[in-house]
């Protein structure tokens, strides 16, 4: 199946092609938005990413592992799942498979736009700042692992309903298995924290809005209404880390996806994520990778 391509235009006109790879509705059963099937050695969800390089999708890939251990980046840090952890990649995140792990188990995908938002919201699908690994304990698993095999029957059997009806099912089906792995997710005492605290959600959810133009506490805080020490206060007890250092990472992410992704020339990246001059961009991302912009791009490819 073809790529899309998305265009990137700047002030002049001119375009840099940014490839992104699209859900592959013609290998869905039925057509429907989601897929679910077995993982297999050889990887193949998608017909055309290349699965052993860093790339991107606008879709949700959920890996369901039957065997281990099986490492895998997403969002330029490795994780190393055995049998019963499941690794939740969302649309945006950029992934690359191992050359040397077999991939066993059950892979779901699924459009973004499947699910209602009444569900979308309330199964999580876009928390970012939950981890993407996950590692349920014995009932968790049993219990998620009968709503999945309860979601692939529903997916296989195409001949006893309409097709309406048929993606109706399926929805509520997808849905039981994303709210149990939603709970999964946010189960834990961090997570909790996290969501509990009010303020550093607020902030969190400010910085994801405006990071590429905003990289100032003050502003920040003064369009939260808050104090700049509340924020340190509520940033800090909930991630460790200062606001500025919280601002700097979701700017470096960003960075290192385009250099990873796109052929966009070094001082358009550091437009991209609100350094106009090159040079203050290039001196940013040694300051927080020991790398230059194009050192690091140059090691990926």
């Amino acid at each position: 199946m073809a790529d899309r391509t998305i265009q990137a235009a700047d002030g002049d006109g001119d375009t840099n092609a940014i490839r992104t790879f699209p859900f592959p509705v013609g290998l869905s059963v039925g057509g429907v938005g989601m897929q679910i099937g077995p993982m297999g050695t050889d990887r193949t969800w998608h017909a055309d990413a290349p699965l052993e390089r860093v790339h991107r999708i606008d879709f949700h890939v959920v890996m369901f592992f039957g065997d281990g251990p099986a490492r895998h980046m997403v969002d330029f840090a490795e994780y190393e799942a055995t049998a019963g952890d499941v690794l939740w990649i969302r649309p945006g995140q950029v992934h690359r498979f191992s050359r040397t792990s077999e991939y066993r188990g059950t892979v779901l995908t699924m459009q973004p736009g499947f699910l209602p938002p009444a569900t979308v919201e309330a199964t999580g699908l876009y928390r970012y700042d939950l981890p993407p690994l996950l590692r349920p304990d014995e009932p968790r698993r049993t219990a998620l692992h009968a709503a999945l095999a309860q979601l692939r029957r529903e997916y296989e059997d195409t001949a006893t309903l309409p097709p309406g009806l048929h993606a109706a099912v399926l929805r509520h089906s997808l849905t039981a298995v994303l709210l149990r792995l939603s709970h999964l997710a946010t189960s834990s005492a961090e997570a909790e924290r996290r969501q509990a605290d009010t303020t550093f959600t607020l902030f969190r959810d400010a910085v994801e809005k405006g990071f590429a133009t905003n990289h100032s506490v003050s502003a920040y805080a003064d369009a939260l209404g808050y104090s700049r020490r509340t924020l340190v206060r509520a940033v800090r007890a909930a991630t460790g880390e200062t606001p500025k250092g919280f601002i700097d990472k979701r700017v470096v992410l960003e960075a290192k996806r385009l250099l990873a992704h796109s052929d966009l020339p070094i001082g358009r990246v550091g437009a991209a994520v609100g350094f106009p001059d090159a040079a203050n961009f290039s001196k940013f991302f040694h300051q927080h990778t020991d790398m230059t912009p194009a050192a690091f791009r140059a090691e990926l490819r």
